[in-house]
């Protein structure tokens, strides 16, 4: 099914109004950036289980199994910006209580899960309307390039700016890359507001009534994502292969701290390698995807992951599992791209929100089961997960070839096709 689209009011090229979302993201992920470091950071100074480790990282994921949905309704009858403001406000408040536990000394690892799932809950409605957005504020072909630009924004910030400084902000006081957080979620709050009319709402394909929004079930979505045979296996082939990741990277912290002696304040310069191959497959998707095609770089990205898997797993010092590490955060990334924007191709606007809602449900929901049972298996070796996940990874990506490669022929246009 390919959905055609009305053309968004603004100029050839990206705009302005995607420039002012561009930034809201931007702040938005220097804030998680920090409190994703500073979170777990906190944690091993409570414990050193790698179990009790994994429960945290699985609770960022607990809101997309229990509010996608309704963050994807949320997204489709309300005003996104309003909603996206909303979203910062909650995610301030929840960095700026645990700062003030931190430094009373009130802290406890039952707190860190709270503030675990209220950043999560947060970013459901944030993440989903920044997505949802996009197809509003840039033209159709340029898709893939404004996808690039989010996530390079996202991965340039989060893992060069925000978690190196983090580190460093966390050898001087526990709470101060928690403090800093909170001020950065406000910075995307009046943005988000500025955002053009057309960012509020759906784009409609109603010549007569514009603006009217029609009222759509939320079992439409369902129905929709359920009746779109190639979407709906894509998306289990992508839960499978994102619990795969999960597993593999529940002990992370816990790997570069114990297995190569990484000192705590030198973490975020460990993910800022790690970053650094994200970044070059943000920026180099859109292009390659030009030249080769979509599914032929979808498989390629997912081929390329499971080998990464497996050398990290075996890696034998600090520099070669960056390195290998580097090379997953680049499959992963050039996956992202091409991955987004055929979502934005293939499902209609008025049903964005909750399609994505159901599609993140579904995939970035299995993640804490995943994520727990890594924990578990990395309590008897740290190395482990690496080399089952990789293993499984490269199984499921050549089975799927077909599917994969048939990406290249969704979502193309009449005329395109």
């Amino acid at each position: 099914m390919t959905v055609v689209r009305p053309r968004p009011p603004v100029k050839p090229g990206l705009g302005p109004a995607f420039g002012r979302l561009w930034t809201a993201a931007a702040f938005s992920n220097l804030a998680d950036g920090l409190g994703r470091t500073a979170v777990p950071l906190i944690a091993t100074t409570l414990t050193r289980d790698p179990l009790t480790i994994s429960i945290l990282a699985a609770l960022a994921f607990v809101p997309w199994f229990v509010f996608a949905i309704p963050a994807g309704m949320l997204v489709d009858r309300f005003d996104r910006r309003i909603l996206m403001a909303v979203a910062n406000t909650v995610r301030a408040a929840a960095a700026l209580g645990l700062a003030v536990l931190t430094v009373t000394g009130a802290l406890d690892i039952w707190w860190l899960f709270a503030g675990t799932l209220v950043f999560g809950f947060g970013e459901t409605v944030f993440d989903n309307a920044t997505n949802a957005v996009i197809p509003a504020v840039v033209r159709d072909e340029h898709l893939e390039r404004a996808n690039g630009r989010i996530q390079a924004a996202q991965i340039t910030i989060d893992s060069f700016i925000a978690q190196p400084i983090a580190g460093v902000l966390f050898a001087v006081s526990l709470a101060l890359p928690l403090w800093v957080g909170s001020v950065g979620y406000l910075v995307p709050i009046v943005l988000a507001v500025l955002l053009p009319l057309s960012a509020a709402r759906p784009l409609r394909t109603s010549a007569s009534k514009p603006d009217a929004a029609p009222r759509v079930p939320a079992s439409e979505a369902l129905r929709f994502l359920w009746t779109h045979r190639y979407l709906r296996a894509l998306v289990l082939f992508t839960s499978l292969m994102g619990c795969a990741f999960s597993f593999a990277q529940a002990p992370t912290i816990l790997y570069f701290l114990d297995e190569h002696d990484v000192a705590p304040a030198a973490i975020g310069f460990v993910t800022a390698g790690i970053g650094l191959g994200a970044l070059a497959g943000s920026l180099v998707a859109a292009p390659v995807v030009a030249r080769f095609g979509r599914g032929g770089v979808m498989w390629a990205a997912n081929l390329l992951a499971a080998l990464a898997l497996v050398a990290v797993g075996i890696a034998p010092e600090v520099v070669t599992a960056v390195v290998a590490y580097a090379a997953m955060a680049f499959a992963i990334s050039t996956w992202n791209v091409p991955w987004a924007a055929l979502r934005q191709r293939l499902i209609p606007p008025v049903l964005f929100g909750r399609t994505l809602g159901v599609i993140r449900m579904i995939t970035w929901g299995m993640f804490p089961l995943a994520t727990v049972l890594g924990g578990w298996v990395a309590r008897g070796d740290l190395r482990l997960p690496y080399l089952l996940a990789g293993g499984f990874c490269l199984v499921a990506t050549l089975v799927c070839t077909k599917l994969l490669l048939e990406a290249s022929r969704q979502g193309l246009s009449p005329a395109d096709a």
